[in-house]
């Protein structure tokens, strides 16, 4: 158990899912290795050390589409512009916006510590990377919560916010929200990132251990729209944690159990979620854009999926998708797919015995298709996915409308 300052549970509790997150310190920790020693298991599972010898995100923005980020936590001073605020009008004028999921969720993807050598706090996968926050939902606890999740003015704020990324020059969209049913307009707006160049990701969604439709749990969207990358949650030993949703949209996995993040004030947490995971894969992405700018979605999808591991039975299932990022080995596939011969370095990218770690790029045969499970390679499944927004923007909704949707942060 961490220690260093008083601690509090909080459940945060969604329309679709719940995350649990702690409070861990509200002073700065005793031992700079309280919290960056709690991320060493992030750290080893993505390979990040390897990966940072090629790319540290530098040149990348990630636009957070989030409840808001703290500019002025010391994890993140200077790397964060607060961009748009879509919930405007929903909280009581005066009310201060508390922020805590959307710079949970930074800090994982750009958090570039403090104190000697950045070695205190919150190392983000992609620490060089700029955040552009962009505020398209509001915390349960904030007061004009029930009026953003009823009122006709605030549904498409989640394509407002990703038009908006896209025309302040995001490289990266994380979405680390979800919501019951998609929207023409959506749609509309990741077809328009995507033809931008711009990797979308978003949350698989939490409702995989309560709620179950047929043999898989329900499809969250953004995530299920074709195109973007679909995130589901593992735990300590890299299988499906149990609240993660588990469906044929989900691409790839990242850790979601125990993930230490930054909080508002200086503040440092730990919770879980698949809202956490899909941080993580974002984070990834920018490594990749960082080090190939002109990489098209489609491909950035491919090398993550490609280079996973911890790879299920037959090389996809519905539970991880094609399997556990790697940041070292997507690099080194990255550059594979772009072209380049320079690989990330270290024996865990380079280790033959790896699955997909040198010679072929995978495989890109379909490999069962059915009414309930489509199961692809992930050449297929990117270049289908962009092939079917740019042309016919189809999209297979698989729930009915039995409610008007609501927005949850808690993926």
């Amino acid at each position: 158990m961490l220690s260093g300052g008083r601690s509090r549970i909080v459940l945060r509790r969604g329309v679709v899912g719940a995350v649990a997150v702690a409070l861990l310190f509200t002073a700065p920790p005793a031992d700079a290795d309280d919290v960056r020693g709690g991320q060493e298991a992030v750290i080893k599972t993505l390979a990040l050390t390897q990966a940072w010898r090629v790319s540290k995100g530098a040149g990348v923005t990630v636009a957070v589409l989030d409840s808001g980020v703290d500019p002025r936590h010391r994890d993140l001073v200077g790397s964060v512009r607060v961009g748009r605020d879509f919930t405007e009008g929903a909280n009581p004028p005066g009310v201060t916006p508390s922020r805590l999921h959307g710079t949970y969720m930074a800090s994982l993807i750009a958090g570039h510590g403090h104190g000697p050598q950045g070695k205190r706090g919150i190392i983000g996968v992609a620490p060089e990377a700029d955040v552009l926050s962009v505020r398209v939902i509001l915390e349960d606890e904030e007061p004009g919560f029930r009026e953003f999740n009823s009122a006709e003015r605030f549904e498409n704020v989640v394509a407002r916010g990703i038009r908006y990324a896209v025309d302040e020059g995001a490289d990266v969209i994380n979405m680390s929200i979800s919501k019951e049913l998609a929207t023409r307009e959506e749609r509309a707006a990741i077809r328009y990132a995507i033809s931008k160049g711009v990797v979308l990701v978003a949350a698989a969604g939490n409702e995989g251990d309560r709620k179950i439709v047929g043999d898989y749990a329900p499809y969250s969207y953004p995530a299920a729209f074709p195109g973007v990358v679909s995130v589901g949650a593992t735990d300590r030993r890299l299988r499906r944690a149990t609240f993660s949703n588990w469906n044929s949209s989900v691409l790839v996995a990242a850790p979601g159990v125990d993930i230490m993040g930054a909080g508002p004030g200086d503040e440092y947490w730990v919770g879980r979620g698949t809202s956490q995971a899909t941080a993580l894969v974002s984070g990834i992405a920018a490594l990749i854009k960082a080090r190939y700018p002109d990489m098209s979605p489609p491909l950035v999808a491919r090398a993550m999926a490609d280079s996973a591991v911890d790879r299920p039975p037959g090389g996809y299932d519905t539970a991880t998708g094609f399997g556990v990022v790697n940041a070292a080995r997507a690099l080194t596939q990255a550059s594979r797919l772009a072209g380049h011969t320079e690989a990330a370095g270290g024996d865990e990218a380079q280790d033959p015995a790896l699955p997909l770690a040198g010679g072929q790029a995978g495989p890109v045969d379909v490999v069962v298709r059915d009414e309930r499970h489509v199961m692809v390679s992930a050449a297929v499944a990117a270049a289908a996915a962009i092939g079917a927004l740019a042309s016919l923007a189809v999209i297979f909704v698989l729930v009915r409308r039995v409610r008007r949707a609501h927005i949850s942060q808690d993926a």
